[in-house]
């Protein structure tokens, strides 16, 4: 048997040797301890941060070309004159949106029945500026005392059915300049129709963005240069079997006006020429062809 003097004192060896083992083993579960309580913290602390603004997921792309059922990117498959858009993708839309314009291209979403209702209103909802596009993006100054609205492309009554999707709704790259008179009239009465149509047919696609006429915009407003639009489109498609499949088309102009929501009806063959856009691309040529040359309200 060994012994070792330590302080004066003479101890056995063999067992202070597992004691230093145990105090070894003691430590080393500590210490994994410590790390995982401290990683809990970071992790909270995080989640706190982001949940301080909405955020979305943010793709450098164009929407994707594959084709596996009916959903909103795969209409939105080919889009002509936008390869530069940001693919934002959220909770109750998706959006392309463009750096140059500081405002969406497209904005797209399903609308269905029980969407078209919900406890989350907007009420207590503010207009926020979205951190996941690079600067200069629109800011509420851009929109103060402007002279327009801050128009929502995908609308607030779409959203009610989520705290989240209400707050996403509301940052500004689902905005667009809008003409105040349009924004809560013509335009509001089309997005009342819509949910209307949603809950007819319990489900319909919605895809909708500003019109530009010319390369440059004819006019900008605040620091970062927000372009105004000259005019908002909007096309609907609902559907079923070929023979009940629709679609319909809307051009309006930035402008103050009340007329006839007849008088905006166009076809998505007119307005994929006036945007550069392709719509609905992944139903079959026959029945593309067909629903996109037809415009009327009788139909719906």
């Amino acid at each position: 048997m060994y012994f070792r003097e330590i302080s004066g004192t003479f101890v056995n060896e063999k067992k202070y040797g597992i004691m230093l083992k145990r105090r070894g083993i003691d430590i080393l579960l500590f210490a994994v301890v410590l790390m995982f309580a401290v990683s809990m913290v970071n992790r909270s602390r995080d989640m706190g941060d982001s949940a301080k603004k909405p955020t979305s997921t943010v793709e450098n792309s164009e929407p994707s070309s594959q084709t596996s059922g009916l959903t909103i990117t795969e209409y939105m498959l080919t889009v002509k004159g936008a390869k530069d858009a940001m693919l934002l993708r959220r909770l109750g839309y998706t959006a392309g949106y463009s750096k140059e314009w500081r405002c969406p291209v497209w904005v797209a979403w399903e609308l269905t029945e029980p969407h078209t209702t919900g406890e989350y209103s907007r009420k207590g909802v503010s207009y926020h500026e979205d951190y996941d596009v690079p600067a200069p993006r629109a800011t509420n100054a851009d929109y103060s005392r402007s002279g327009y609205d801050r128009g929502h492309m995908c609308p607030s009554g779409d959203n009610k059915w989520s705290s989240r999707a209400q707050e996403e709704c509301f940052l500004f790259t689902n905005m667009c300049p809008q003409s105040h008179n349009l924004n809560g009239g013509d335009w509001n009465d089309l997005e009342m129709k819509c949910r209307t149509w949603a809950k007819r047919y319990g489900y319909i696609y919605i895809i909708c963005g500003p019109v530009f006429k010319g390369d440059r915009p004819s006019r900008t407003i605040g620091r970062n240069k927000v372009w105004v639009p000259d005019g908002f489109y909007k096309v609907v498609m609902r559907t079923g079997g070929d023979d009940e499949c629709a679609a319909i088309g809307f051009y309006y102009d930035n402008e103050d006006g009340h007329r006839p929501m007849s008088e905006y009806v166009c076809t998505v063959d007119e307005i994929e020429e006036m945007t550069g856009l392709d719509f609905f691309s992944g139903l079959n040529d026959k029945t593309e062809s067909r629903i996109e040359a037809a415009a009327s309200l009788r139909q719906w």
